[in-house]
């Protein structure tokens, strides 16, 4: 029968899938940075657009079960973690959502689009992945589990990345009008954003 210590014995089967399907993604996204590849962002409906979502998921759902099963697993003093990790996961997500939403659910899963530059894009041409990153830290502080500490890194190592690969795409589809918008707005943060955020 499958119980809390089968899930507690799994936990580094699943930390290894999960590293194993964003190493995957990741060598698909680096060799689009490089231009050997088109894996990402796909553009449109077809193999690479499912193989990264399915690799991505499979991240997400191994991320959470170890998460899970390895919760607390440090066992040092919980309680500043618990608060400092809540203060980053709550905005983080809330973030990333709202950007989400801005930028509309064609664009956030890599289909072409318009380029956006409104809403949280004026602030940061990646707000949503400013938000996962900072949720991220704030998750691998809630679970204080060395599997999850390990696997959060991994994922803010991938929202660093992806941009490397997106750019040159939306250079190719937007032009001037994304060069334009790429020398006044960040990539993720900066001064600019913080000045942006002041004059509203």
């Amino acid at each position: 029968m499958f119980g809390w210590n089968t899930l507690e014995s799994l936990a580094p089967a699943l930390f290894a899938v999960g590293i194993g399907a964003l190493s995957l993604n990741a060598a698909g996204v680096v060799a689009s940075a490089a231009g050997a590849a088109h894996y990402w962002p796909p553009g449109e409906r077809d193999w690479r657009f499912y193989a990264q979502w399915s690799l991505s998921q499979t991240f997400t759902i191994c991320l959470l079960l170890v998460a899970v099963a390895d919760w607390n697993a440090l066992g040092s003093p919980h309680g500043p973690s618990l608060l400092v990790g809540l203060a980053l996961v709550v905005p983080g997500f809330a973030i990333a959502i709202a950007a989400g939403v801005d930028l509309g659910g064609e664009e956030t899963v890599g289909l072409t689009g318009k380029l956006r530059t409104d809403g949280w894009y004026r602030y940061s041409r990646n707000p949503q992945y400013v938000g996962y990153i900072i949720a991220s830290v704030g998750f691998a502080l809630l679970a204080n589990s060395a599997f999850v500490a390990v696997l959060c890194a991994v994922y803010v190592g991938w929202w660093l990345l992806l941009p490397l690969a997106e750019e040159p795409w939306l250079r190719k589809q937007y032009g001037e009008e994304y060069e334009r918008y790429a020398e006044r707005v960040p990539r993720f943060v900066s001064v600019e954003t913080v000045r942006a955020f002041a004059s509203n």
